[in-house]
């Protein structure tokens, strides 16, 4: 039976209902509400007493939120020993090292838990308080999916690698989504990352967003070493834009996915970098290797790339058999009349692919080239939707 979900948006609506008869619940108390300490300690209280509770999403995005009232929230559930899907968001409040470990803490005694969104993105949380969360979720151990945003915080470093070698020790863990975006992670940290990350050998699904760092080519080139040991993945999200990527570390992070032989659905983003045509060149004969891959969207928006390196990514990529679907962003190159035509020539001879989106934007492909170009993308017979923007 469809267990019934009960919504609320106002704490004394919430705090007046029938506690124990939850089991699905959803409560919104975001900034419209400015959630005080006092009300937080209230909403505690009354969550205490939701003892069959077993699926919560609990939306306080935008309040001022700090580490006390985070730590007495998350003792507060620690006493919903029967939640097995648990949703947190906590963007845009004034949590730190202090509020998310105490959090962490208690959350280890919801010993049920299988499925869990942490969302702490804009609080002001450091390379401590990263760590201990991932070491208290360590003991979580029937945790299968696990969503942790931690954006536009100062992890650095140390909290990007304390983080991800907790986490091994989730046993169960087979879908993994984190967003590192904007915390100040560099080459070392991107190393840590990958050392840790070589050991998830049981994910099938791995999302990790790293963008508006500055790991270079080494840490690229660290993780993808460490990708190649994930043998088992199928779906991998990876976004690495904005990271001082030159040609060296875009080789270097797809060099080992070969061996990822179940991998069927890869979206790659390294816009912002300057990966050049050699690093075109060099991460697409890698991903030739992907002989199962179906799905395919690489983002390469503004990277120097030119028109060697635009037939290159066709050509190459041709090898790819069993590709049906391919998203490519090329826009605001260096990629002009020549280089376009000849990616187009080579996309009409890949075998599978009935689905192509191709963005041009931006480049240096004049007006009066854009119609003999996009003819060369037309005589594929095999396209059943095609979009070009040049």
């Amino acid at each position: 039976m469809i267990q019934q979900i009960k919504f609320y948006e106002k704490l004394e609506e919430f705090i007046s209902s029938s506690l124990e008869s939850h089991q699905v619940l959803h409560i919104n108390l975001q900034s419209s509400n400015q959630i005080s300490d006092q009300g937080i300690q209230r909403l505690g209280s009354a969550l205490k007493n939701c003892t069959n509770l077993s699926n919560l999403t609990l939306d306080l995005d935008d309040n001022q939120i700090g580490d006390q009232s985070a730590s007495d929230l998350g003792f507060a559930l620690a006493n919903c020993t029967n939640l097995t899907n648990l949703t947190l968001n906590f963007r845009g409040n004034q949590i730190g090292d202090q509020g998310v470990s105490g959090l962490g803490s208690a959350l280890v005694n919801c010993i049920n838990l299988s499925n869990l969104i942490l969302g702490f993105q804009y609080n002001q949380i450091g390379a401590i308080g990263v760590s201990s969360l991932g070491s208290a979720l360590a003991n979580c151990t029937n945790l299968s999916n696990l969503t942790l945003n931690v954006c536009g915080n100062q992890i650095g470093d140390q909290g990007a690698s304390g983080l991800v070698s907790a986490l091994v020790n989730c046993a169960k863990l087979s879908n993994l989504t984190l967003d590192l975006q904007s915390n100040q992670i560099g080459a070392i940290g991107a190393s840590g990352l990958g050392s840790a990350l070589a050991n998830y050998t049981n994910l099938l699904n791995l999302a990790l967003n790293l963008s508006f760092n500055g790991i270079g080519d080494s840490g690229a080139s660290d993780i993808g070493s460490a990708l190649g040991n994930c043998c088992n993945l199928l779906n991998l999200k990876l976004d690495l834009g904005s990271n001082e990527i030159c040609a060296i570390g875009a080789q270097g992070l797809v060099s080992d996915l070969a061996n990822c032989t179940n991998l069927s659905n890869l979206t790659l983003d390294l816009g912002y970098n300057g990966i050049g045509d050699q690093g075109a060149s060099a991460l697409s004969s890698s991903l030739a290797n992907c002989t199962n891959l179906s799905n395919l969207r690489l983002g390469f928006q503004q990277n120097q790339i030119g028109d060697q390196g635009a037939s290159d990514f066709g050509s190459a990529l041709s090898n790819c058999n069993n590709l049906s679907n391919l998203i490519l962003n090329l826009r605001f190159n260096d990629i002009g009349e020549t280089g376009a035509s000849g990616l187009g020539s080579a996309l009409a001879n890949f075998s599978n692919l009935s689905n192509c989106s191709l963005d041009l934007h931006f480049n240096l492909i004049k007006e009066s080239q854009k119609l003999k170009v996009k003819s060369k993308y037309l005589k594929s017979k095999r396209l059943v939707v095609f979009k070009i923007n040049i």
